[in-house]
C-alpha cells in the first residue's frame, strides 16, 4: 500500500526524497520505496521522519483499514 500520507507531508515542507533523506540518515531510494509501499521501515526510521516532519506516528504510518 502507497504511503500517499508521507509524501505529501514531505511536498508540504517543501523537501525533496533527497533533502528528507539526508535529513533521516538514509538513502533517497529508501524513501521512495517507503512512499511506494515496498520498504517497511524500522520503528526508529519512522520515528525519525515524523520528527523531521513534524507528524505523529499515527498522522504518517497508520493504515485506516476502514478505508481499504
Amino acid at each position: 500500500m502507497k504511503n500517499i500520507k508521507l509524501k505529501v507531508a514531505r511536498v508540504e515542507h517543501d523537501l525533496s526524497q533527497a533533502e528528507l533523506a539526508k535529513r533521516v540518515g538514509v538513502t533517497r531510494q529508501t524513501i521512495g520505496l517507503i512512499e511506494q509501499g515496498k520498504y517497511n521501515p524500522t520503528l526508529q526510521l519512522c520515528i525519525a521522519i515524523c520528527k523531521t516532519l513534524d507528524r505523529t506516528l499515527d498522522e504518517l504510518f497508520w493504515e485506516d483499514e476502514t478505508k481499504s
